[in-house]
């Protein structure tokens, strides 16, 4: 899908303002592939229990909350059944992964261990609950998706309660999010798989409307494409690659009709996997405010259960307070 996307890059502080819906499980599986000791360890408090997740979701929406975004997190709710061979395929991976990295650390191979760590990530029933107590603390805002968070967030940004999606999957697009943000990270950098580089990443918007209109398709064939190609709910046809898919498309018109011509054979009904995508489950039970942060709460969470350090905490909270004055102040000057 990458190949059929048209993306602009764009800074951060264009972003100031706007109300940015995150794929949360996206970016938790983020946090816990990267934030890890050297031999892929991940990040724990005194008792064992992971927190390299509560580190980064902490630490990015303070940078965000001290740009002006205004970040709402979507978290998945139920999957569609035909997600299911994928959770599972994903599961074993995790394990395999897991296998792995700990046959690494016992041969002392830390560069490899750590390689194998980061796809062994698994987010627990736990984390999600500490993620949305730990934004509740924050003042910042979640939506509990009933299924899909993908599919949630784009409807925010339809219905115009969001600006944006925020995610590093295309599949956006195929929910039918008008924008998406990939890369949305304030440090400007992103290691290299498997080695001890950094790239220079910029965020980069991509607009739906600009991929329909340059490749002259509509967005149910945007989603045909997507399912010869292969999505979370069905496996590609093997040969077919984008160019191929698209070529076939504007030739033939609609899904239905390449299977027809080609005698293509699915394991999954296509027409459930276009519903998923064209018709997805979604709710309008949310409100969306950001809050002032509650120090203590967040200190109690981060500090006394899960042994961060207050003076780190602290100064991050503090640089949130400066800006909300700047802005207030701003605001005032404004007025008169």
């Amino acid at each position: 899908m990458k190949e059929l996307v048209i993306a602009q890059q764009v800074s951060i502080k264009e972003l100031s303002g706007k109300v940015i819906a995150i794929d949360a499980m996206n970016a938790l599986y983020q946090f816990l592939a990267t934030i890890r000791q050297p031999d892929g360890t991940s990040l724990m408090d005194r008792t064992g229990r992971v927190t390299s997740h509560l580190s980064g979701l902490f630490y990015r929406t303070i940078n965000f909350l001290e740009e002006g975004i205004k970040p709402v997190y979507v978290f998945d709710g139920k999957p569609p059944a035909l997600k299911m061979k994928t959770v599972d395929e994903r599961r074993k991976l995790r394990e395999e992964a897991k296998e792995k990295w700990e046959e690494a650390l016992a041969r002392g191979e830390i560069e490899e261990a750590r390689k194998f760590a980061q796809a062994a990530s698994f987010i627990t029933d736990e984390m999600i609950s500490e993620s949305k107590e730990l934004l509740e603390a924050l003042g910042v805002p979640y939506v509990q998706a009933p299924s899909e968070g993908e599919a949630q967030a784009a409807y925010m940004v339809k219905k115009g309660d969001a600006w944006c999606t925020a995610s590093q999957d295309y599949d956006s697009l195929l929910f039918g999010a008008p924008r998406l943000i990939r890369n949305l990270a304030i440090s400007g950098r992103r290691k290299l798989p498997g080695k001890k580089e950094y790239v220079k990443v910029e965020p980069e918007l991509i607009s739906l409307e600009d991929v329909l209109r340059i490749h002259g398709i509509t967005r149910e064939q945007l989603v045909a494409i997507g399912i010869l190609l292969g999505t979370d709910y069905n496996e590609g046809v093997k040969g077919v690659g984008v160019k191929t898919a698209l070529k076939l498309i504007k030739e033939h018109g609609s899904l239905k009709e390449i299977i027809k011509v080609k005698g293509y054979v699915f394991e999954a009904s296509v027409e459930e996997v276009e519903k998923i995508f064209l018709e997805p489950e979604v709710t309008d039970n949310y409100t969306l405010s950001w809050r002032p942060p509650k120090r203590e709460k967040i200190f109690k969470i981060l500090c006394d259960e899960h042994d961060f350090s207050q003076e780190r905490v602290s100064k991050a909270l503090d640089r949130v307070e400066a800006t909300r004055k700047e802005t207030k102040q701003t605001s005032i000057e404004r007025f008169f």
